[in-house]
């Protein structure tokens, strides 16, 4: 089954909320609001690294409309926030360390109001140096922006003997590697609405991937039980990671709280851009050799990635990275050295592809490199060193086995486009192309391969879970505790209930995203929400059918062997014929008919925190035209074979990996938020260039291998960050196959690709 965009089929349906977003008559959480709101805005630093001197705010609270003006003072429990080191003030204190720090906030009865009120809270600042390269910050002499200094977490791995593994080495290649600051981007800029209610608690609406955790924050910061608030979490406007960590959300409960009174914040762009997170810069170098024939016998990476001034998850960010600078491949000694450096830079953190996008663009361009030093095809290089299928995990660690490391390297060679690559090679040998392109257009094809880990990995609380229930109306209620944030989750959710269970679109009510009545199924990052759903709804298929059956078989006399639960309620099993509906079972039945499941994603059994168990597996192939005039790269083709079980939704499938995939090209030719002395220079989407759809209009293909080894219990892998992940090596190969240049800085420079032509 090839997915293209013609591609279509019985298994293609519409999205259920698919029209309301398609037409914009679906509102975000930040297109709420409510009666007597009040607007809230967040003061933030004008310095990337000061001494806070002194903090006055008497003038904004004296301006009319104004109902609040808070600021660290007024936090009555932690000051502090950040899902796995809460070290992010909510606000600073002392000191700020990049320009996005939060310094006061205000609450006004305008948006008009609420600006001005910025405007007249004063702040007096006392520069301190500002550090933005991490490897100065490393520096002995360096200002330390933390008690425990600057480094904010050391990873390293290593096995065999690398000094012996190099000095048998014919051929040794050493590149470093340099991957930009990529903004998320997301439509719905970070925003919501907090409404105090009459009974004491909260209710908080607004986009996050977790609201168990912005739940369990949220009751840190306000010194309150989790159970007097609520988060609200769906539908969002596109997270990609972004939205994984508090961002606007302490300040608008904080507000509210202060003020009894709903308020609604929504930044800005440019205060999304200076406050956001973003991917994490990284400086990769590598050493790694083979012998004569091609096996890897070394590797040596170092690896230095730009944290910012706060934790978010950049640890465990390094951690994925570590693991994927190894990859698919087997190496006779490797040494991986890893460090995450503060800065006052910008804020660092999830991204989709979670570290793997810059570890992969290193790895894949050493083989590139090595298989031109030994006179081989770059792809035969690859298969000699693949990892086997009873091969350990890139740590050593146990992994759940498929053929999928083989079967994404086979699909590539016998790929369309790769047999187009073969064609134009043989066309070439001996003579001159013909070609009635302009001189200054040059063609060329590259590949890379993709082993990707889902899931948040060892020592990491990966919770799952799910509940089933008739409903008094007599809808099946699908009960999750994930996040719907453009990735077609509803979709995919309504899609196995019909497929796996018989029922009709008609007879469900999907409910997600609200903590008072969802169960806690995990977060909504790392791959990992279609796989629990996969897996929480094969262990409620018997379970809750059964109770089903059994109810209706009671209220209509008959044995449980004649009858299923199937479309539009109980159905004769001989004839189809319609029983009883299930309004009508819901009416009738004495005690609610619900099933619920818990269990945890699974894990490697080894001690080595962010190790993973289950991986997806995926090879690219572009074809790409580089104009030598302008430097300018056009991907004109693109071919991803991808190993991560069954489709659960076509549609849904080729659309994650496309969109992954522009999300990459973006990162790889156009995308950097540029920093100097830690301030922003790009502010807005006008000098930030996303890929738009006419970069994006070029052939795509996507071949889905969905066979799993007999005996599997794990179901579909994850997809969602897989095609953001190779195509960045896969385009920079082609540039070099296309002219001659090698790539080693992200985005790439035309200037680097720029020929004088003559005519």
């Amino acid at each position: 089954m090839l997915l293209n965009r013609e591609s279509s089929g019985e298994r293609w349906r519409i999205r259920p909320d698919g029209p309301g977003k398609v037409t914009g008559e679906m509102p975000y959480l930040t297109d709420l609001s409510a009666p007597g709101m009040l607007y809230g805005m967040v003061l933030r630093s004008s310095c990337p690294h000061a001494r806070i001197v002194s903090i006055s705010t008497e003038k904004a609270r004296a301006l009319p409309g104004v109902h609040a003006v808070l600021t660290y003072a007024d936090v009555p429990g932690l000051n502090r926030f950040g899902i796995a080191h809460p070290d992010h003030p909510v606000f600073c204190e002392d000191r700020v360390r990049f320009i996005g720090d939060a310094v006061a906030a205000v609450a006004a009865e305008s948006a008009a109001i609420a600006s001005e009120a910025l405007k007249h809270i004063e702040v007096q600042y006392e520069a301190l140096p500002v550090l933005d390269d991490p490897e100065e910050a490393l520096l002995e002499s360096a200002p330390q922006l933390h008690e425990q200094g600057n480094i904010q977490h050391r990873n390293d791995y290593r096995y065999g003997d690398l000094e012996a593994g190099f000095a048998a080495c014919v051929h040794i290649v050493e590149e470093t590697y340099l991957t930009p600051r990529q903004m998320h981007t997301y439509m719905e800029t970070e925003g919501g609405l907090f409404i105090p209610e009459e009974n004491g608690r909260l209710t908080v609406y607004s986009p996050t991937q977790h609201g168990f955790m912005d739940r369990m924050q949220l009751a840190r910061i306000l010194d309150r039980p989790e159970t007097d608030i609520r988060i609200l979490s769906s539908p969002i406007g596109g997270s990609f990671g972004g939205k994984d960590e508090l961002n606007v959300q302490p300040y608008g409960a904080l507000l509210a709280l202060a003020t009894g009174k709903p308020v609604k914040l929504h930044q800005s762009r440019w205060e999304s851009v200076r406050a956001g997170l973003k991917r994490h810069p990284m400086k990769i170098e590598m050493k790694t050799g083979t012998d004569a024939n091609g096996k890897l016998l070394a590797h040596q990476v170092r690896i230095v990635s730009d944290a910012g001034p706060y934790s978010t998850l950049s640890a465990e960010v390094l951690n994925f990275a570590v693991e994927h600078v190894l990859g698919p491949y087997r190496f006779g000694a490797a040494d991986v050295r890893s460090v995450c450096v503060f800065t006052n830079n910008g804020m660092s953190g999830e991204f989709r592809g979670f570290g793997g996008n810059q570890a992969v663009f290193a790895m894949e361009g050493q083989l590139d490199r090595l298989a031109e030093m030994l006179g081989m095809d770059p792809w035969k290089l690859r298969e000699i060193n693949l990892r086997k299928p009873e091969d350990p995990g890139p740590l050593g660690q146990p992994i759940s086995r498929t053929d999928g490391v083989r079967q994404v390297w086979e699909a590539l060679v016998e790929s369309r486009l790769w047999q187009e690559r073969a064609h134009e090679q043989s066309q070439t040998v001996g003579k001159a192309k013909e070609d009635s392109s302009p001189p200054w257009l040059k063609v060329g094809y590259g590949a890379a391969f993709v082993m990707h880990g889902a899931g948040l990995g060892v020592g990491i609380p990966d919770p799952a879970g799910g509940r089933l229930r008739l409903a008094k109306d007599g809808k099946i209620e699908a009960v999750f505790g994930y996040e719907e944030f453009g990735q077609g989750l509803i979709a995919s959710i309504e899609q196995m209930l019909l497929e796996q269970y018989g029922f009709a679109a008609e007879d469900l009510r999907i409910v997600i995203g609200d903590s008072d009545v969802v169960p806690n199924s995990g977060s909504s990052t790392a791959s990992r929400s279609t796989s629990m759903l996969w897996q929480s709804l094969r262990r409620l298929r018997a379970p809750f059918k059964g109770k089903l059956r059994s109810e209706a078989a009671a209220i209509l006399g008959l044995p449980e062997e004649r009858i299923k639960p199937l479309d539009g309620g109980i159905r004769d099993v001989a004839s189809g014929e319609l029983l009883l509906s299930y309004s009508e079972l819901a009416e009738r039945t004495q005690e609610e008919i619900v099933s619920e499941t818990s269990f945890f994603y699974p894990t490697s059994p080894v001690e080595r925190v962010g190790a993973h168990f289950m991986y997806s597996y995926s090879s690219v192939a572009v074809k790409v035209e580089v104009n030598t005039l302008t430097g300018r790269v056009r991907v004109a083709d693109q071919f991803h074979a991808v190993a991560a079980g069954p489709v659960v939704n076509p549609q849904g499938y080729l659309g994650q990996i496309e969109g992954g995939s522009g999300m990459a090209l973006g990162f790889t030719i156009t995308e950097d938020a540029v920093m100097e002395k830690g301030l922003y220079l790009t502010k807005n989407l006008d000098t930030y260039l996303v890929p738009t759809i006419a970069e994006l209009k070029g052939a795509f293909e996507v071949l889905p291998i969905e066979e799993l080894p007999e005996g599997d219990e794990y179901g579909p892998r994850g997809i969602g960050e897989l095609g953001s992940v190779g195509l960045a090596p896969a385009i920079t190969q082609a540039i070099y196959d296309a002219v001659g240049k090698r790539v080693t800085k992200l985005p790439v420079n035309p200037e680097l690709l720029q020929e004088k032509v003559v005519f």
